[in-house]
């Protein structure tokens, strides 16, 4: 009698290889003239290709790719709402700037100053741009990090 073959099958692939997902990459830049518009711009422009890519190889640029990725990496983690907030408080601080926006007035002298530090409005408005400026001062005191990377995310990083 014949004895059992001891064979067992390769289980199907369900996700698709690195070598599948280059392909699609490929496909993909192909489909949507990427691809063309990358090899016309080397082929006519090698002049400029070449400053570009020396551009790269400067210390200087890198420099500035890092502290793009930095400022990145520091605003991905504070709410749109609080950057758009921001953003128009300094809007409406610019406009008070303009010439003609306020009223050159006399100096409000010692009694004016003193219904200043009595004003509750007035504290309302300091206390949040002092407390800013204090935690902003802290800030500026710690030493810069060696890895910016490594700081922010606590991963190890060559950068």
């Amino acid at each position: 009698m014949a004895e059992p073959i001891d064979y067992a099958p390769r289980p199907a692939r369900t996700e698709p290889t690195a070598h599948d997902e280059w392909e699609r990459l490929l496909h993909t830049l192909h489909e949507h003239g990427v691809l063309r518009l990358a090899n016309d711009l080397v082929a006519r422009n090698q002049d400029i290709a070449r400053i570009v890519l020396r551009g790269f190889e400067a210390e200087s640029t890198r420099n500035a790719l890092q502290n793009v990725a930095a400022v990145a990496m520091v605003l991905s983690r504070v709410p749109p709402g609080a950057v758009y907030k921001f953003a128009d408080a300094l809007r409406e601080a610019a406009t008070a700037w303009e010439p003609g926006a306020g009223e050159a007035g006399a100096a409000p002298g010692i009694r004016g100053v003193y219904r200043l530090l009595n004003d509750d409005d007035a504290w309302r408005t300091l206390t949040p741009l002092v407390r800013a400026i204090g935690r902003f001062g802290r800030a500026m005191a710690r030493p810069a990090p060696e890895k910016p990377i490594t700081a922010h995310t606590g991963k190890a990083s060559d950068a």
